[in-house]
């Protein structure tokens, strides 16, 4: 059976992702793909490497103009945008993947700290499941409305998780060392993501202050039944997509590499997406370009008493549209690999 789906905000780089990823589904067909800037353009003429694979042509964001057969829709709106369309399509018994971060935080006061913004549908908060599949699978399946976790969150998270309910992340907590591929600032023009500004360059920012911050203190404090801090500092780095996280923790008395990296096998032993490494191999961007894979190793650093954990996906696909797709897979009954099982990028 074929599934009618649409985006909305399609002509963005996750929007971009999700046509490349649906393009070969077996079950999904895009039916309604909406971009304000190129309402009327071919999706190949935009996204010049899916000329040959899809028809779909752009059409403005109209609600009113939303195809009577499509089931689902994934939202790939900046933040804000996304709150104001999300209650519309869940009111027309549509079910939702929103890409956004609006409906990720579960207060709506922490929501308006972090993005300066109050909510403007608070009540749908708590509806929302955070849709970190290999921690929501469950959850996921009953969903209307997915809240698409963030890419730097779903590399930390994957990794930290499994500690974090194990009792096996101490009371210092984790320092969060992250590097983003460029793609992860969205593909609007800003003086930050231009060439000359990002070529041969690693820049720091927003450190301690990230927006991504509370949504993985969020996530962790629910996981380990008390409060949960990190230091988080990422980065940007002059590459088109990938995300890494060097993770540095102190484990408790009596826990250490051997037992942090059984509980990640355990953890991940039957998931077809998160591959956990043999103890003291750690992986590299490359290893995951164009895949939803994320790929875990550790080590330990005996003179500083400390463990590293190293966690890599491609920000677009694990970090975004793929764990997207995974989701709303899981959502419409499908098998949730569906559309997610080809190889990477590179050999």
């Amino acid at each position: 059976m074929m599934h009618e789906v649409g985006i909305i905000g399609a002509s963005g780089y996750t929007g971009g992702e999700l046509l490349r990823l649906l393009c070969h589904h077996p079950s999904l067909r895009v039916a309604w793909a909406t971009s304000r800037q190129h309402a009327g353009v071919p999706a190949g003429e935009v996204f010049t490497s899916l000329r040959d694979f899809t028809r779909v042509t752009f059409s403005a964001p109209d609600l009113t103009q939303l195809p009577a057969g499509v089931e689902a829709v994934f939202v790939a709106l900046p933040h804000v945008e996304a709150m104001s369309v999300v209650p519309a399509l869940l009111a027309r018994g549509l079910k939702v993947v929103d890409l956004s971060a609006d409906f990720r935080l579960r207060d709506a006061a922490v929501y308006s700290r972090a993005y300066g913004h109050p909510h403007a549908a608070p009540d749908l908060l708590a509806a929302a499941v955070y849709g970190l599949t290999e921690h929501a699978r469950e959850r996921v399946r009953a969903a209307r409305l997915v809240a698409n976790p963030g890419c730097y969150p779903t590399a930390t998270l994957l990794a930290l998780l499994p500690l974090a309910r194990g009792g096996a992340l101490g009371e210092f907590g984790a320092i969060v060392d992250a590097k983003s591929g460029v793609s992860g600032a969205g593909r609007g023009l800003k003086q930050g993501s231009l060439y000359c500004e990002v070529n041969e360059g690693l820049t720091p920012y927003n450190i301690g202050r990230h927006r991504h911050q509370p949504e993985m203190e969020q996530e962790l404090t629910a996981a380990a039944g008390r409060g949960v801090r990190l230091t988080f500092a990422p980065h940007l780095v002059p590459l088109s997509r990938g995300m890494e996280a060097t993770i540095y923790l102190v484990p408790p008395a009596g826990v250490g590499l051997r037992e942090v990296g059984a509980l990640l096998r355990e953890s991940y032993a039957l998931e077809p997406f998160v591959k956990v490494l043999p103890d003291g191999k750690l992986p590299g961007v490359r290893d995951v370009a164009g895949t939803n894979l994320c790929r875990i190793g550790c080590t330990d650093d005996p003179q500083g008493g400390r463990l590293v954990v190293v966690s890599v996906i491609d920000n677009l696909v694990k970090g975004a549209s793929g764990q997207a797709l995974q989701n709303m897979n899981l959502m419409l009954g499908l098998p949730e690999t569906a559309g997610l099982e080809a190889p990477g990028l590179f050999p």
